[in-house]
């Protein structure tokens, strides 16, 4: 199992994002690609794809679908579990994202889950963070690992945009390819106590003030009508 002594926060915002560079090395990341074009069965729909393990992600309700049985970790995925937390995570989800894909802008559910970490796969993408009318790119690099906590996981939204190239700080325009990522979430124990009306559901409950909430298709849509140059 991987341990993380080579996490570093970022010093950017939003804080509370943490990096390691080459969570798995290239030849391993080869092996990896290999299995997830080869061997795997997906979803046969365009755009980005994905694939549940232990419990499924619940894209109605952003929390696990009770329905769907628990989903034993695959020997690939074994080795790629982070063994910075007490506790294997209790839902993993590999994602296919072909050029021009992208996820729109959000915050994973505050109350069903705690911690969050993905590792980039194949090619890498800017990633967006958000907070109002602040805008912060985060370029993913392949075989990177993050682990989102505290601002950047609860206070900021996060998304890649839907387009073809990234521009790069340096004016470098660069094509989109082929990337996988594997997201890890861990179940909340207890509620979540950050009180922010703005993104945290348990907060929002407790105010009365809960937001519906929204498929995927519902906030891809509301993040073009916001952004149209996207």
């Amino acid at each position: 199992m991987k341990q993380r002594p080579n996490f570093k926060e970022l010093p950017i915002q939003p804080s509370g994002l943490y990096w390691e560079n080459d969570f798995v090395d290239a030849e391993h990341e080869q092996r990896l690609i290999s299995i997830f074009t080869k061997e795997l069965v997906w979803p046969d729909r365009p755009g980005r794809i994905s694939l549940h393990y232990g419990y499924t992600f619940d894209y109605k309700t952003f929390g696990i679908d009770p329905e769907i049985p628990y989903k034993e970790f695959p020997d690939w995925l074994q080795p790629l579990i982070p063994t910075t937390e007490d506790r294997l995570p209790d839902q993993v989800c590999l994602q296919f994202y072909p050029p021009g894909a992208g996820i729109p802008p959000h915050v994973d559910a505050h109350a069903p889950y705690d911690q969050l970490y993905a590792l980039s796969l194949g090619a890498p993408a800017m990633m967006v963070f958000g907070q109002g009318e602040k805008r912060i790119e985060v370029d993913l690099n392949p075989r990177s690992m993050m682990q989102m906590t505290g601002d950047s996981r609860l206070h900021w939204t996060h998304g890649i945009k839907k387009r073809k190239t990234d521009t790069l700080p340096d004016g470098t325009v660069r094509l989109r390819e082929n990337r996988w990522s594997i997201t890890y979430r861990w179940l909340r124990e207890g509620d979540c106590e950050c009180g922010n009306l703005t993104y945290c559901d348990t907060a929002q409950s407790r105010n009365g003030t809960e937001k519906e909430k929204r498929s995927v298709k519902a906030l891809a849509e509301k993040a073009n009508s916001e952004d149209p140059a996207s």
